[in-house]
């Protein structure tokens, strides 16, 4: 896959991961395609530090990857006793206090939250294989476009885990409890044409088409005012936990907010 935003000044460029920024849209990087863009605690950091990174002119953020693959999930060598140079590895983690443990993974987790942001719009550009971390990292956007190679899966329980990086809500609000249990239980691959027609992908592309596809859903997400969007986005995101009637009176409460914005009426 291409690198469009290899021409811009890096914000940040480490671990595996780069940001640029060009005015209204960031694109996050995953930059390490002969591990298949294998994560790691030190990227988990680098993807959080790019999320504290973003300008206020940010409304849009597009995650993507170099290579083949958007990336293949944990990098193996979390499990081996050596771990990762400078890190515990994931066997001294299990032997810490459960406090230790639960701090710890909270702390992976904050990589995979601040795409829900209500200030932007976070759209996941994803290639080839998307595994476990990988398929997480895709959930955690508000938007994923797909190339028509795509291979989703979650892996983590066939290797006597649970997925723990945010992707639990998302893929069950995404699919249904029932899809979500199937595909995190048998660990099988979510195909492009499955993941459009389940509504885990909202686009599939042939994978030459993809580079072009996100920036035209970039383009039009920018072409409305951005404080519509916000309070669109938070409008959507609350229905999933309001009654019906509660979200009614939400919409009315931010349809005053935005009719009184139009007419510079102050509150």
């Amino acid at each position: 896959m291409a690198s469009p935003d290899k021409d811009l000044e890096p914000v940040l460029d480490k671990d595996g991961v780069r940001l640029t920024v060009d005015d209204a849209i960031a694109t996050v990087t995953l930059t390490n395609p002969a591990k298949r863009n294998a994560q790691s605690p030190a990227l988990w950091r680098a993807l959080t530090q790019a999320g504290r990174s973003l300008p206020g002119s940010v409304r849009v953020v597009v995650v993507r990857a170099e290579g083949q693959s958007f990336s293949a999930g944990l990098d193996r060598q979390a499990f081996t006793p050596e771990g990762f140079d400078g890190e515990p590895s994931f066997i001294d983690l299990a032997r810490g206090s459960d406090a230790e443990l639960d701090a710890t993974i909270a702390e992976y987790q904050e990589a995979f939250t601040w795409w829900r942001r209500s200030d932007i719009v976070s759209v996941a550009a994803v290639q080839g294989h998307a595994i476990g971390a990988g398929f997480q990292l895709a959930l955690a956007c508000d938007l994923r476009v797909v190339a028509d190679d795509v291979q989703f899966a979650m892996r983590e329980t066939s290797l006597g885990l649970v997925p723990d990086l945010t992707g639990t809500h998302p893929l069950v609000s995404l699919v249904g409890y029932a899809r979500a249990l199937e595909i995190c239980a048998t660990g099988r691959f979510v195909l492009a044409e499955e993941a459009e027609r389940t509504g885990l992908a909202n686009l599939a592309v042939p994978a030459a088409q993809l580079d072009d596809a996100v920036r035209d859903l970039t383009a039009a997400l920018l072409a409305a005012p951005r404080d519509a969007v916000i309070e669109t986005k938070a409008l959507l995101r609350g229905a999933q936990e309001r009654p019906y009637e509660e979200q009614r009176t939400a919409e009315r409460a931010s349809q005053a907010r935005r009719l009184r914005d139009l007419a510079g009426v102050g509150d």
